[in-house]
């Protein structure tokens, strides 16, 4: 297995019993993990980038929450039409979209 470039975490509240109820799910987790997994695939980005559903980051009241590794960024509120402005600026463009850093 190759070390991504980047590993996109995505809160989905997902419970350690498999359910999924909490902020980020109602607030389109799910719906923002979908698309971040389209944009990986639409941009040939597979090997480069891996995405995760996560549980509950403890910071509901800035959900939903999406975590980019290596580089340590936190955007939070983010909604499914955010997902390009992602990949464009930050995962292909290398710069941090400041509007929704935490």
């Amino acid at each position: 297995m190759n070390k991504p470039k980047y590993h996109i975490f995505v809160c989905t509240s997902s419970r350690m019993n498999g359910q999924q109820k909490g902020y980020c799910h109602t607030k389109d987790g799910v719906e923002i993990i979908s698309r971040i997994v389209e944009e990986v695939e639409e941009r040939r980005l597979g090997g480069e980038v891996f995405v995760s559903n996560t549980g509950c980051f403890g910071i509901c009241e800035k959900g939903p929450i999406v975590a980019i590794y290596p580089d340590n960024v936190w955007y939070g509120a983010v909604s499914p039409d955010d997902v390009e402005e992602i990949m464009d600026e930050h995962i292909e463009g290398g710069k941090v979209v400041t509007r929704l850093m935490l």
